[in-house]
């Protein structure tokens, strides 16, 4: 498992839900936020892993570079995701619950692809060092989320830059899997 593409992936794939967290954390104190969004990250990561092996089962790996396509379709997609009422819940619940509903759909299709064929030791080390991420990303956003120049960014480049790594993500299942050689090999 290359931790660059896991960064790349963990990051674009979260860019959006950024701006939740900068709300999220005005709303609830740091270590809820951490928990809700931690859960959430390790929810999606597992399923996708599974559905991914499940799918090695029946098909061949250069044929699930197909799914490569995933993280393209998204990156042209719009998607209009709207937060729902979370009140009278736990704040962990609470933030749980408004990744499940904003990520869920993203995560599964740009994560099952760059999981796919993983074995389940990789799998465990992608847990931890999304983990990681996840905590760091949290405090990192905590402390930057009143700097102006990050919200101008993010506010002028954020869906293009998102759009940008999916793309590349989904490049890099196509040429990781195989798919791109073996198509080759057929012309």
């Amino acid at each position: 498992m290359h931790y660059g593409i896991l960064a790349i992936t963990f990051l674009s794939v979260n860019l959006d839900f950024f701006f939740m967290l900068v709300f999220l954390l005005k709303k609830y104190r740091l270590s809820q936020v951490i928990w809700g969004y931690f859960l959430g990250n390790m929810i999606l990561l597992t399923a996708s892993f599974f559905i991914g092996r499940t799918l090695t089962l029946f098909l061949p790996e250069w044929l699930l570079g197909v799914l490569g396509i995933l993280p393209i379709w998204l990156a042209f997609h719009d998607d209009d995701d709207e937060q729902a009422d979370r009140s009278g819940r736990s704040p962990v619940l609470n933030v749980l619950v408004t990744y499940l509903a904003v990520c869920a759909g993203c995560n599964l299709s740009i994560f099952l692809p760059v999981l796919v064929g993983e074995s389940m030791a990789h799998f465990l080390m992608t847990l931890v060092f999304i983990g990681v991420l996840t905590v760091l990303v949290v405090i990192i956003i905590k402390q930057v989320a009143t700097l102006p120049v990050v919200q101008r960014v993010i506010t002028a480049h954020g869906e293009r830059l998102m759009k940008i790594c999916y793309v590349l993500i989904g490049c890099y299942v196509f040429w990781d899997s195989g798919l791109i050689s073996h198509l080759l090999a057929l012309w």
